[in-house]
């Protein structure tokens, strides 16, 4: 019998001056809303986590399985010239987050 969960996207990691910037798994189980639209930035020499943010909300229908209508990242590169890191979603939206200060914007 075939699971009805959706198996999310596995945007494949992004590495900028030692640190790796990856799609956090499991976000809900972290204390985040959501499963989806999580990044974690991790220490590559230690593999420590330094940080987590949440680049975007997800609203959901309470009438359908929340799984279903998780939003999670396709992809995830650097920008060396600007020293920001682009994601993009399963929707086609992308964000920008400045690595210095972690803001997040939404490239329109």
């Amino acid at each position: 019998m075939e699971s009805s969960k959706r198996r999310a996207p596995a945007a494949k990691p992004v590495t900028h001056k030692g640190i790796r910037y990856e799609q956090l798994r499991a976000a809900r189980s972290r204390g985040f809303g959501q499963s989806g639209g999580v990044i974690a930035a991790v220490d590559e020499a230690s593999g420590q986590e330094l940080w987590t943010l949440q680049l975007y909300t997800t609203q959901y229908d309470p009438h359908e399985e929340t799984d279903a209508q998780e939003v999670y990242i396709e992809e995830l590169r650097i920008d060396k010239k600007s020293e920001t890191l682009i994601a993009r979603d399963e929707r086609g939206r992308t964000f920008i987050v400045n690595l210095k200060d972690r803001t997040v914007t939404e490239k329109h």
